[in-house]
């Protein structure tokens, strides 16, 4: 048996159908945090070179739904990739054959654009927490950390409603707030927004309030298209002040597709509102 390192983090990503155009992206930013492995189980194929802390484990989508009714111990639903989006919570488990040796693991998507993640996610934060979001008022679906240990790899089942979730067809938002982050904007607190199923944020939250484990909810993100982010060599910054773990490219890949494709990435770009660019192109309006 491997001997875990009790920093050590493994970042456990799915993605099925072709990569797409911001892929070169997020494996450029995997190669500046050599301290940090990606795993991605995927069917797509790639003539890029992968950086040595990233690996690809060839899996189809009927893979993944067979290894995860063996895990869990119940006949569940993934009809298309993007309901794997609820089944996060239960990586830990799922994938469990993979993250020994890990202290801890973490999920992510690939519509991301990491910066220094161990210079905001240091071994302190690891030794005096057991789940780590990247806000502050709910689990993101784009990029946790959990300790890699038997409470957080099932803290899924606290849930009274996981069965019925793993068992639908629809994607139900378990892994964040069931489509209810628009009322914590607003000003709610989260005892007062009424979603539909018990998600994963709710556990959380309870088990650091009554003590149980410990969290960080701490917004250590980038998201929607702000502008004025730098990225240089590995850190990702905003106005050159503020270092963040993580670009969210949720919003910029619907309006920003750029041709041709890149093969390679500068070391040092910036991220308006509509574009990504170097200082050797035009200045966007």
């Amino acid at each position: 048996m491997s001997e875990t390192k009790p920093g050590k983090i493994i970042v456990l990503i799915t993605y099925f159908g072709e990569f797409p155009w911001y892929f070169p992206y997020f494996l450029h930013s995997c190669q500046f945090n050599s301290d940090v492995d990606f795993l991605i189980f995927s069917d797509a194929k790639t003539s890029l070179k992968l950086p040595p802390n990233v690996r690809q484990i060839d899996m189809t989508l009927a893979d993944v739904r067979q290894l995860a009714c063996a895990k869990l111990s119940m006949e569940v639903r993934i009809d298309y990739p993007y309901k794997l989006c609820d089944f996060k919570p239960a990586y830990g488990l799922i994938f469990e054959n993979y993250t020994t040796g890990y202290g801890f693991w973490g999920q992510s998507d690939i519509d991301i654009i990491y910066g220094n993640l161990r210079s905001l996610i240091t071994d302190n934060i690891l030794r005096s927490h057991d789940f780590i979001s990247a806000r502050h008022d709910y689990a993101t679906g784009c990029f946790t950390i959990s300790r890699n240990s038997p409470l957080m790899n099932n803290f899924f089942k606290r849930s009274k409603d996981y069965e019925y979730v793993f068992t639908s067809s629809e994607y139900l938002g378990f892994d964040e707030l069931n489509f209810k982050h628009c009322e914590l904007n607003e000003g709610k607190d989260l005892e007062e927004v009424e979603t539909d199923i018990e998600c994963f944020t709710h556990l959380v939250r309870k088990g650091s309030e009554c003590g149980e484990i410990r969290t960080q909810f701490d917004f250590i993100m980038l998201e929607g298209i702000p502008g004025k982010i730098k990225f240089d060599k590995g850190r990702l910054l905003y106005k050159n002040q503020f270092e963040a773990a993580l670009y969210h490219l949720h919003w910029l890949k619907k309006t920003y597709m750029p041709k041709p494709k890149l093969h390679g990435i500068p070391d040092t770009y910036y991220i308006s509102p509509t574009r990504i660019y170097t200082r050797n192109d035009q200045m966007p309006s």
